[in-house]
């Protein structure tokens, strides 16, 4: 019998050490303040008023492997959940987070490198400093990832990735070969309504998600940058299940087309997607459209709206053959 797969989960969350223990040294920094101190530290609160708790998970490495063993996952890669990306802060203390966490990230996975690997982040609302970050991250830890935004919090205002002052992160990652995660960060309250019943992370995430995606497609970044692989969290928002409209949109809209004359259709395959649909229809239609080829498993560990059960999710899928499932 052919040995299985090993199974890998490209979304799973950290906020390291070195950057809780930095919040609570100094909170005016950091613009975040910690809610407990020491082990007894319970909640950390941004200054727009996010906020989470804080559990083993997310700090401790064996808590984390301990995790992956309960998932059934054997190896995760491990990344900033989108409350520490720190975009808020200035360039000063930005530059700083990022660094902190990037070396607690690399710290992690050294105790266990069979079962962790990093995913860096970069302080992208200071372009030069984010290609630093990124050049460093490679050369002293090794990654080969790395988590960014769907948007980037800036002096300015809250701005699109596919932006021209962020294509310099973009081009270096192709350069050096580092595969993209982009995970929503701002929660940006497109409609009212969106603040109740979590509105905010049911409707908003996904919409984040498909907001860059559709950006980066229509906005002709993907067809400048051919080797710019990156991953789009939670089944890739509402792209995947909307991209009929996308191009019929080109097709009829000149101000659609503009900037490609690539259909949307052929722009899907150049994403990848996490598996985090919460539905085994939604997962099996992702499959069907995008080829499984392109699909990644993806918890979303250790927050309330992962999946806990990643392996009875896809066993769920209706027809996944074992060449799908190995994929």
């Amino acid at each position: 019998m052919p040995k299985p797969a090993r199974t890998i989960d490209i979304h799973n969350h950290v906020i390291p050490d070195e950057l809780l223990n930095a919040i609570a040294a100094d909170p005016a920094r950091f613009r975040m303040h910690i809610e407990g101190a020491g082990p007894k530290r319970k909640m950390v609160r941004t200054q727009s008023g996010h906020a989470f708790a804080v559990t083993p998970e997310l700090y401790d490495a064996q808590a984390k492997i301990q995790g992956l063993d309960a998932r059934g996952i054997d190896l995760a890669f491990i990344s900033p959940g989108p409350m520490a990306f720190c975009y808020w802060m200035n360039d000063e203390a930005g530059i700083e987070a990022a660094r902190l966490i990037n070396d607690g990230i690399a710290k992690m996975c050294a105790t266990n490198p069979e079962r962790l690997m990093g995913m860096g982040t970069v302080p992208m609302q200071h372009p030069d400093a984010a290609v630093a970050e990124l050049e460093r991250m490679v050369k002293d830890h090794g990654f080969r990832a790395m988590e960014i935004g769907t948007e980037v919090d800036t002096a300015a205002g809250i701005e699109q990735v596919a932006a021209p002052k962020f294509r310099a992160i973009l081009r270096r990652a192709v350069e050096l070969k580092i595969f993209l995660f982009a995970h929503p960060f701002a929660w940006t309250p497109y409609c009212a309504g969106i603040g109740s019943h979590h509105l905010n992370n049911l409707v908003g995430n996904p919409l984040c998600t498909t907001v860059m995606a559709g950006n980066l497609m229509l906005g002709g970044v993907l067809d400048e940058l051919p080797g710019l692989n990156i991953c789009l969290a939670h089944g890739g928002g509402f792209l995947p299940y909307q991209i009929g409209r996308f191009a019929h949109g080109h097709a009829v809209r000149k101000d659609v087309s503009a900037n490609t004359p690539t259909s949307p259709y052929d722009l899907l395959r150049r994403f990848y997607f996490d598996a985090l649909t919460h539905d085994a229809g939604a997962l099996r239609y992702l499959i069907d459209r995008v080829g499984a080829d392109r699909v990644m498993l993806g918890t979303d560990a250790p927050f309330d709206m992962g999946e806990d059960h990643p392996i009875t999710a896809l066993d769920a899928v209706p027809g996944l053959t074992r060449e799908e499932r190995d994929q």
